[in-house]
């Protein structure tokens, strides 16, 4: 899977969520079960077995953290025991006011697995421009994704991972653009939002955003970030 498939696989995930609502883990099943796929193919290798949602058995597997068991969105295990594993994000609302808790708890899950000495990698994706859903499902705001947004992640890209157990191994920062026919369309609540992108066609690509990340985050590139995992996993 490349670039333009790892689009696809957003797109139908982006969907997956409009239909089923944001407590519905069938939107992970749609996004996870394509990378655990393309990661199977991948690794061509029957000693490797990928486990999550939406992928043959369809579920997850727990790791044996340093301090606690975490059931992580993808895992790849070796004669049955996990060597690997994926945390994937796909943040689709309120961005801004849960992105220090998204963080933390990236920090703190792959803190738990690498003093383990376990491989951690993280998936994170979000579109430049996300709604602000206020109580009662209004929309106050787009939330436009700039610098200071992800500034915690260019301080994190240009850690040793070495040294800092708290670092994923290799992380993926993606960021795309939903273009629509009137991208100049105000929405008034999440009903009509939800309405508008599954009643019209609309395009997702890669944003043309622009920041720099040090040598630990992969921005942009699905393809090059999963060649580096592989990498990491057979090097195990």
């Amino acid at each position: 899977m490349d670039n333009n498939g790892f689009l696809e696989a957003l797109k139908k995930s982006f969907i997956t969520y409009l239909r089923t609502g944001a407590r519905s883990n069938k939107k992970l099943a749609v996004l996870h079960g394509a990378i655990s796929e393309d990661l199977n193919e991948r690794l061509d290798d029957n000693k490797y077995t990928v486990y999550s949602l939406g992928f043959e058995k369809g579920k997850e597997r727990k790791i044996n953290g340093r301090y606690v068991d975490k059931a992580v969105d993808i895992t790849i295990a070796e004669n049955n025991k996990p060597i690997a594993g994926i945390a994937v994000k796909y943040v689709m609302s309120n961005y801004k006011q849960n992105s220090n808790n998204y963080f933390e708890n990236m920090l703190g899950e792959t803190a738990n697995i690498r003093a383990a000495k376990i491989p951690y990698f993280q998936i994170f994706v979000i579109p430049d421009s996300v709604p602000y859903f206020k109580k009662g499902a209004v929309i106050s705001k787009l939330e436009k994704i700039n610098e200071h947004n992800l500034k915690k992640y260019i301080v994190l890209s240009k850690d040793d991972v070495q040294d800092f157990l708290h670092t994923p191994i290799k992380t993926l920062v993606f960021i795309v653009h939903i273009k629509s026919n009137d991208e100049s369309h105000k929405f008034a609540d999440k009903k009509e939002y939800e309405n508008y992108y599954l009643n019209n066609d609309f395009d997702m690509s890669i944003s043309d955003l622009k920041f720099d990340f040090g040598n630990s985050i992969v921005y942009n590139d699905y393809d090059t970030f999963m060649q580096k995992v592989v990498h990491a996993i057979k090097a195990i």
